[in-house]
């Protein structure tokens, strides 16, 4: 099986992961290596500056060329540092899948925008590179995301190949949630966003206590959630919205959350997020014999208990099943990569709303 370089750097804005996979882009996946590289508070201002509709500011131009450079440049160097690792060379590697960074995701005009430039990191790997994987499913009037369903779907057909182990839910928490609800053999796959990941609570940390996040939900453990505030917030149209459906990572606002104290704050804006994924309960086939949670916000104890209480499952972490959660996102692009170069579907109606089942990315050769 080819060797694919999968990229990704998410809503959470917290660095670029760079994952290594064997893999036929259908059923058969095997992990080989993984790193994380966390961007330092500088560049991760940067790019906060440039999220949703401020991106198009004609005055932001020169700007979002000097970080998109930039951006590249740092993931050339994870790919470098990944294949080191794994001592591999550059002409070892069939593909990578080049996620970028995601300004600007408003599928109800047709529109997703992620920055990075897939020539430059083409001729600076010596590698093909795959990006721009959104735009094809969006301009057929998808969501364009969540992305990742199908590799959960062979992940899962692998990992729990008896049928009566499913239906199973893959929980993403990063700066967005979402879902993938995975059913017996020879059902697609369901899935969407089901609202905030960890963003919101990412940058009530930031504004109020000057953290990255959350470090293990201390803050969150540590207070009292107030009812009122996240009734206000749970007051949005978009969880009775039937799926396929999804988000841009700045679409609720925090203000029900005002004038709380921190540790107040972090407590109901985690309550929050695990509420958003209760609702998505309706929306599914079946409920879920099992939840499997991926993405930082697994790390996150607070966030954790407050799942368990909402969802009358068992809530485990993606090591349940033996895959790395840190890895899944990055692991995913470079699966969706291998897809695009077979022209096989990356979407499907039930994954993304798309009409049809629908490959995409472009490809850049060295």
């Amino acid at each position: 099986m080819p060797f694919a370089v999968g990229l990704m750097s998410g809503t959470s804005l917290d660095g670029i992961d760079a994952a290594l996979i064997e893999s036929d882009g259908r059923a058969e996946v095997r992990a080989v290596a993984f790193i994380s590289r966390p961007y330092d508070s500088r560049f991760r201002a940067r790019l906060r500056a440039l999220l949703g509709a401020r991106a198009a500011e004609p005055d932001l131009a020169g700007e979002i060329a000097a970080v998109e450079r930039e951006l590249t440049e740092r993931h050339a160097v994870a790919v470098e540092t990944l294949l080191a690792t794994a001592g591999l060379a550059a002409g070892d590697i069939a593909v990578a899948g080049f996620h970028g960074q995601t300004l600007l995701h408003a599928p109800e005009v047709r529109r997703t925008w992620q920055i990075g430039d897939g020539a430059l990191l083409a001729r600076r790997l010596g590698v093909p590179v795959v990006n721009d994987f959104r735009s094809a499913d969006v301009a057929a009037g998808g969501q364009g995301a969540p992305f990742a369903p199908l590799f959960h779907q062979a992940l899962i057909a692998s990992a729990l190949p008896d049928d009566g182990e499913r239906p199973v839910a893959v929980l993403n928490l990063g700066g967005v949630g979402n879902v993938t609800w995975i059913g017996p053999d020879g059902q697609p796959p369901v899935a969407f966003d089901t609202g905030p990941g960890n963003a919101l609570l990412d940058d009530w940390c930031a504004a109020q206590a000057g953290l990255a996040c959350d470090l293990d939900g201390a803050l969150a453990l540590a207070g009292t959630i107030d009812e009122a505030a996240l009734d206000r917030l749970l007051d949005n149209p978009f969880f009775a919205r039937p799926a396929p459906k999804s988000l841009d990572r700045d679409a609720f606002d925090p203000a029900p959350v005002a004038g709380l104290s921190t540790s107040n704050g972090a407590a109901t804006l985690t309550e929050f997020t695990a509420a958003s994924v209760a609702a998505a309960l309706p929306h599914l086939p079946s409920p879920p014999r099992r939840w499997l949670v991926t993405g930082g916000g697994r790390k996150n104890a607070a966030l954790m208990r407050a799942l368990r209480a909402w969802l009358d499952a068992p809530v485990e972490s993606l090591e349940a099943v033996g895959w790395d959660g840190d890895a899944l996102e990055a692991q995913a692009f470079a699966y969706l990569a291998l897809r695009s170069r077979a022209g096989l579907p990356l979407s499907l109606p039930t994954t993304t709303g798309v009409p049809r089942p629908t490959s995409g990315g472009r490809l850049h050769l060295p």
